[in-house]
């Protein structure tokens, strides 16, 4: 075997912006707290996570070999061999996505949606929202979490370096197993629709009022509870 590009642009840089932006957003909702005056750019890169998700999602279906959902879409059986194999050693070795980073994906994927729902819900004042966004914000702490242990299991049992992999794209790989490009002008395409989005929501941003309008559907989204005058204890 030898060195061949397993992971595309797009998906490596979807990979480590969703690091960064959940970092972010943990940090701020869980240490600084919604009085924080950066509490509202919080839920700004939530909605910027939420569409990196949508396309994300397009991507899983036209995407390379590896980035697609069906490389990945592993039944119980094989996640409940994986973690056999992973404690006791031995077990098949997998090119892409391993069965148990697949069902974290899956869940991080579906997670990311309904914390975008709930929180759009609770930027427009829906009432009993609150406890439900907060539910699911720890759930995916705890699946990021179990997510980041496996990762670390699995490079010292296995002896491979997979984030390092998320980093170059390259694994060690057989004749055939490898991709043929890794899609730069896709890549461009995805940051700038990410940063444009991003950019127009912080833009859009009231720090007096604490709101900020949804770009294209133009939608007003409360992001503070009172803006800068809550914030003062005014």
């Amino acid at each position: 075997m030898v060195r061949r590009l397993i992971w595309d642009l797009p998906t490596r840089l979807f990979h480590w912006l969703f690091v960064v932006g959940f970092a972010f957003s943990a940090f701020v909702a869980f240490v600084l707290g919604e009085h924080s005056r950066v509490f509202a750019y919080h839920a700004m890169v939530g909605l910027a996570l939420a569409l990196m998700v949508c396309l994300r999602v397009v991507w899983g279906f036209v995407g390379t070999r590896y980035a697609r959902f069906g490389s990945f879409a592993f039944g119980p059986g094989a996640v409940f061999a994986y973690v056999k194999g992973t404690i006791f050693g031995g077990g098949k070795r997998y090119i892409g996505h391993n069965p148990g980073s697949a069902v974290a994906i899956f869940a991080m994927l579906a997670l990311v949606i309904a914390l975008a729902v709930t929180g759009v819900m609770l930027g427009r004042d829906v009432e009993g929202v609150k406890e439900l966004h907060e539910v699911l914000s720890y759930v995916l702490v705890g699946v990021v979490g179990v997510h980041i242990l496996g990762v670390a299991w699995h490079t010292i049992r296995h002896r491979e370096n997979i984030t390092a992999s998320m980093v170059h794209g390259h694994k060690q790989a057989g004749d055939g197993e490898g991709i043929g490009s890794p899609r730069r002008v896709v890549a461009l395409v995805f940051v700038v629709l990410v940063g444009a989005w991003f950019g127009a929501l912080v833009r859009n941003y009231d720090s007096a009022e604490g709101t900020t309008r949804l770009p294209v559907v133009g939608v007003v989204l409360h992001l503070t509870e009172g803006g800068d005058e809550d914030e003062r204890g005014e």
